[in-house]
């Protein structure tokens, strides 16, 4: 098992334990991280899981298909290491890695 610290706009901080293979948004919803609801169930059709990947991180994450691209396209407060929790499986080289919420979703 691993760890992910998912952490609010207002700092506040959730440490997480994850098992390889589940999707970052998941992980944020079976620990009822706030700001993270997945209306779609995670099939990248509703950008409700948008996440802040830290820069040191955003490697690791995978690359951005066409379909999540255009959800990011609408999302408030996209940055350059934006990705939908939905679309990233973690793996055991993500343990601690850090991602941050923006204060608003779509």
């Amino acid at each position: 098992m691993g760890k992910i610290t998912f952490i609010e706009h207002d700092n506040t901080e959730h440490v997480t334990e994850f098992e390889a293979g589940t999707t970052l948004m998941q992980i944020a919803v079976d620990n009822a991280v706030p700001g993270i609801d997945g209306d779609c169930g995670g099939e990248c059709a509703c950008g409700t899981c948008h996440m802040i990947v830290a820069d040191e991180w955003f490697g690791k994450t995978g690359s951005i298909g066409d379909a999540e691209e255009q959800m990011l396209s609408m999302t408030p407060e996209r940055a350059q290491t934006s990705r939908l929790g939905c679309q990233v499986r973690t793996t055991e080289a993500m343990d601690g890695m850090t991602v941050h919420l923006p204060e608003f979703q779509m």
